[in-house]
């Protein structure tokens, strides 16, 4: 008898703290504009910005993407480098707060590319015409656009792509 009256005290007890422990706690957006995906992709369709500062709700972690609910309610995913635990306070001053990377720039960063790089690229390719690409880095894609191109040239995103 004694063990059927446990039992369901150990259930209640295993529920609750399933429930508390079901969130990964906020953490802070560190980059300039970011994007809250529909999926844990960089090719996943945005569901909502956001900014330098503003905090989000972790719910789970898949790789190195983090399903987040933001301030507004809005539910996605968004790369781990575009978070960070600390709190991030915007105070007010006599001047401008200065921003964290912007989510290109860690992109870029991550694949080992940043301005230092780019200069001593230029200094020692001074012939070079860099004009396209800089008129690369203006262009603005649609993730529409971009799994177009990708659906036309039969490229399959792996897993974590845009469904």
């Amino acid at each position: 008898m004694g063990r059927w009256r446990v039992l369901p005290v150990a259930i209640v007890m295993a529920f609750i703290a399933a429930t508390v422990s079901s969130g990964l706690g906020m953490m802070s957006v560190q980059v300039r504009n970011g994007q809250i995906r529909a999926t844990p992709s960089f090719l996943g369709n945005p569901v909502a910005p956001v900014a330098y500062g503003d905090q989000v709700e972790v719910l789970q972690q898949q790789g190195d993407w983090m399903e987040v609910n933001d301030q507004g309610g809005k539910k996605g995913w968004i790369h781990q480098s575009a978070l960070s635990k600390k709190k991030i306070v915007m105070n007010s001053g006599g001047k401008n707060a200065e921003l964290s990377a912007s989510g290109d720039e860690i992109t870029l960063a991550g694949k080992g590319f940043n301005a230092d790089v780019e200069s001593k690229f230029k200094a020692d390719h001074r012939g070079a015409d860099f004009s396209w690409v800089d008129r690369m880095e203006q262009l603005n894609i649609t993730s529409q656009e971009m799994m177009a191109f990708l659906k036309e040239g039969g490229v399959k995103p792996q897993a974590g792509g845009a469904k």
